[in-house]
């Protein structure tokens, strides 16, 4: 579907959630500016969507009362699973840019009867979600879109790329996967000209265009393992080094795969036997480290950066000094 029919369809369905919209709401909801707009309405009229103008200062446009899509044939578990799964998946960050979602929504009420939207509605507006994370980076639909083919039949990509100093550039991409971590999207693969894996944010993927040919992935590839492990070996302004006396599960409960990597010396009989672990990290900020090592109330020797076990005699003269008090 090419991007101005996409965003006339998105139009209607900004006319059929109800109400008179504006031409600067609508303008601002599509991306467009307000001449687009009355282009997009008239495409609408030529194909006998009665779109109806609204004169007067708060005028814009709606749709003729009456103008409804036919019934959704959908059970009532099967409708809130939808509605419930649009609601999570834009609180988490799992949809595109745009309006999709909320258009979809307001699609699925409108077709649904109305005593079983009523009882939707209820539910969604009763629903709280225990987290409140930042605004989702979403990534571009036509770039979600040639990714995924390009990992599904194994075709190079080039793309157009902003990294987080701001530089634009071309890359050279085979993608082996598209994950979605904590409210991002990622594709991770390798760069054929450099030699190296590479993992990209979509939301900073500004085209996606294949190239001929085909590649190979990796046997036994876990995308999501490799976005996740990569995040521990990233490049941060401090390089930690601990030695713990524990087994990985118990390291694990306090520093996750996505944070530090554990090195395992030991044979793979003793692997569930306490031990000195190494245990490396990669971080922007030292000060949350010290409560975390305590939380873990198992042995370790900081190796290095000496700021480190500066901050954690710190702490436990604190800890001290609190227990002694009377």
């Amino acid at each position: 579907m090419s991007r101005p029919t996409g965003r006339v369809l998105a139009l209607l369905e900004l006319l059929q959630s109800g109400g008179t919209r504006t031409v600067a709401e609508l303008a601002d909801r599509l991306g467009v500016d307000g001449r687009t707009v009355r282009r997009y309405v008239d495409h609408l009229v030529d194909i006998d969507v009665p779109v109806e103008s609204v004169r007067g200062r708060y005028g814009g446009y709606r749709l003729a009362p009456g103008y409804r899509m036919p019934p959704l044939m959908l059970t009532d578990d099967e409708a809130l699973a939808v509605l419930l799964g649009l609601a999570a998946g834009r609180r988490a960050g799992l949809t595109t840019a745009g309006t999709a979602s909320e258009t979809a929504a307001a699609k699925i009420r409108r077709a649904l009867p109305a005593r079983l939207a009523h009882r939707l509605d209820t539910v969604l507006e009763s629903l709280a979600f225990t987290d409140r994370p930042g605004e989702p980076a979403a990534p571009d639909t036509d770039v979600l879109l040639a990714l995924a083919d390009a990992v599904r039949h194994r075709r190079p990509l080039t793309i157009r790329y902003t990294d987080r100093e701001g530089r634009r550039g071309n890359r050279t991409l085979h993608a082996y996967g598209i994950v979605t971590h904590a409210g991002r999207w990622y594709v991770t693969g390798a760069d054929p000209e450099l030699e190296e894996d590479r993992t990209f944010r979509l939301d900073r993927i500004a085209e996606a265009r294949p190239l001929p040919g085909s590649f190979e992935a990796p046997e036994g590839l876990d995308p999501a393992e490799r976005v996740i492990t990569g995040f521990a070996t990233a490049a941060y302004r401090h390089h930690v080094i601990l030695r713990v006396h524990g087994t990985v599960e118990q390291i694990r409960t306090r520093l996750p795969a996505g944070v530090a990597t554990i090195e395992e010396t030991a044979p793979e009989a003793d692997l569930a036997a306490e031990r000195w672990l190494r245990v490396e990290l990669r971080v922007e900020r030292l000060d949350w480290l010290p409560p975390v090592l305590a939380s873990l109330d198992r042995p370790f020797t900081v190796e290095s950066p000496d700021e480190l076990r500066d901050l954690v005699a710190a702490l436990a003269d604190r800890l001290a000094s609190y227990a002694r008090r009377t």
